[in-house]
């Protein structure tokens, strides 16, 4: 009875770790695409259900697919940015037939792509996670007004839950240590929602409306379409996320000391990809590994799959509990917000840690780094300027984070893959008492 309880509680503070960055992005995502209380839920509701299917997919081990370790996978903050921009300009199906074609593109390459890994090198990665956080600061810094369009955007109110929750989160994550420090995000959305809820500015309506039991739904928001720079979008999205990964599963397979072969990581392509075409099915998210939970089994030393399985299935279990969802959508916008500028700030702080490593190695690598962040941001803040080019051309110009991506990849085999025709410079000796003067 013991032993449960404790693998229970184990399980449940794995479920805690990755909770919050479980349900900020369908929470970001259907808020800037402008979804009803009601479909915010089920998009809460049908992510968290579907991030423990993902994990069990991957902690499992048959012929086709698992990597075999305590992994728990969440719906990528890579994904949230192009999510958005696709859905703006194609709108909602748009999303979810790009999240589809990924999936199965995934499920595809999963065999080779161990060896398509060459072609995504730190400074191209690096160079993608950095242009997508950077593009998300704006989302947030709307959010933490009160939201775009907003009769009371910029209010004192807003103003006060916004930096009051970043503040919150800040002095958590300063102070506090371990696990309390891990789940910080989540208690500052806890308190800002507290403090709100006191200032009298928290609807309850639906928790109230929503259903105690929901069954889900394959294709919720209608049947998916299929738009060429959607889908390439997307597939650059699970590339990136791919290459995340297996940094992940090399990570555990270090903790657990479980030697990797290229059939394993070819499973655990596999079983993404699996997760993917799931999120673009019953429309939720793409999946990829959460490194939060790999420094929780650090932490705490418990390597058991018994753990992470037991975290999947509690999962699965919330998602079919919409007032549970529910209760993360009464969240303020303002207070999503200030959660949201430290969450995006993390991810520029990733992509600027991987370029770091490299762009001191080679002035190409900072010119790579110069034109792919600049061409991207670029084309997010000024998404007319290629308007006049032909239509197949826009498909990979018309988004921020395809031009920039592109231009990192070819720029990568430019400088860093094609045989250099430069001459070495000569290297003269040097006397040994030159030196020593």
């Amino acid at each position: 009875m013991k032993n449960s309880l404790g693998a229970a509680a184990l399980g449940f503070q794995h479920l805690l770790a990755m909770y919050a960055g479980a349900v900020l992005v369908p929470l970001i995502v259907g808020d800037a695409l402008g979804l009803t209380p009601e479909q915010l839920t089920y998009l809460v509701a049908i992510d968290i259900l579907l991030c423990g299917v993902a994990t069990i997919l991957q902690i499992v081990n048959n012929r086709f697919f698992g990597i075999g370790l305590p992994v728990v996978l969440g719906c990528t903050f890579t994904a949230v940015g192009p999510m958005i921009a696709i859905g703006a300009e194609f709108g909602i199906s748009a999303i979810y037939g790009s999240i589809l074609a990924s999936g199965l593109f995934v499920v595809l390459i999963s065999g080779f792509f161990g060896s398509l890994v060459r072609f995504f090198p730190p400074v191209v990665t690096g160079s993608v996670v950095t242009i997508i956080g950077i593009t998300l600061i704006p989302v947030a810094i709307n959010n933490m007004g009160g939201g775009q369009g907003a009769s009371d955007f910029g209010s004192m109110t807003n103003i006060a839950l916004s930096f009051g929750t970043l503040l919150f989160i800040i002095l958590v994550y300063r102070f506090a240590t371990g696990f309390m420090r891990a789940i910080s995000i989540l208690l500052g959305l806890i308190a800002g929602t507290v403090a709100a809820t006191i200032m009298g500015v928290v609807d309850f309506t639906a928790i109230k409306d929503a259903s105690y039991f929901h069954m889900v739904e394959p294709f919720y928001f209608g049947a998916p379409t299929f738009e060429w720079s959607a889908i390439i979008t997307m597939m650059l999205v699970a590339m990136v996320s791919l290459v995340e990964s297996t940094g992940t599963y090399f990570a555990l397979s270090d903790i657990t000391e479980k030697k990797l072969t290229e059939k394993d990581l070819a499973k655990g392509y596999r079983a993404e990809g699996l997760a993917i075409v799931l999120g673009g099915i019953f429309n939720s998210f793409p999946y990829t590994t959460f490194s939060q939970n790999v420094g929780l089994i650090q932490m705490s030393g418990v390597k058991s799959r018994k753990i992470i399985l037991i975290t999947g299935l509690m999962l699965i279990a919330l998602g079919f509990l919409p007032k549970v969802a529910a209760a993360t959508t009464i969240i303020p916008t303002a207070v999503l917000g200030g959660a949201m500028i430290a969450m995006f700030g993390m991810v520029i702080a990733q992509g600027i840690k991987m370029l770091s490593k490299i762009i001191s190695e080679s002035q190409e690598n900072s010119m790579i780094i110069a034109c792919s962040v600049g061409l991207g941001l670029g084309v997010t803040v000024v998404p007319e300027l290629f308007a006049q080019l032909p239509a197949s051309i826009q498909i990979l110009t018309s988004n921020g984070i395809v031009a920039g991506s592109v231009t990192a990849i070819v720029l990568n085999i430019v400088f860093n893959m094609l045989p250099s025709k430069r001459k070495q410079p000569v290297r003269v000796p040097v006397q040994k008492s030159a030196i020593n003067h």
